[in-house]
């Protein structure tokens, strides 16, 4: 007999509840990362925060923004322990749908230009490089460029 693992992925809000769990992931996989006022001004501003759960497990989240016919995805994270097993396709394609809804017909955001599994990610789902931002992330020794990415919705 063997045995199946099931997963019981759920999407919600975020609530400022989440924080701590939000900021364990946040600190565990970034050498600089968002602070809690970050998200909580995210929250407060009436942004899309979206919370990825297995079983009530936190996997992953995501920020996004909208305006006018444009979306901004500010952060998509997936904890350590859950990377590389499709959590972040499955967000970013929800967060995609979102900003469709929103009448966005464009998708933008930056990634590290050393993140190149985020930026594996991105091309798997349709994302083309269209700039860089030069000394846009902190860095440990200075500051490091971001790869602006965009996708049609």
């Amino acid at each position: 007999m063997s045995a199946v693992l099931q997963t019981r992925l759920e999407l919600r809000p975020m609530l400022p509840t989440d924080l701590d769990a939000v900021m364990r992931i946040e600190e565990e996989i970034y050498e600089f990362p968002w602070t809690r006022g970050n998200f909580r001004d995210s929250l407060a501003a009436g942004y899309r925060c979206s919370m990825l759960l297995d079983g009530g497990q936190v996997l992953g989240y995501a920020v996004l923004i909208h305006a006018a016919d444009e979306a901004h995805l500010l952060n998509l994270s997936i904890a350590v322990s859950s990377q590389g097993r499709g959590f972040g396709g499955r967000l970013l394609e929800s967060e995609m749908a979102a900003a469709r809804d929103y009448g966005a017909t464009q998708l933008f955001l930056e990634v590290r230009s050393s993140n190149i599994g985020a930026q594996r990610l991105y091309a798997k789902h349709g994302f083309d490089v269209i700039g860089v931002r030069r000394n846009y992330y902190p860095a440990r020794d200075g500051r490091e460029d971001a790869n602006v990415l965009s996708r049609k919705l």
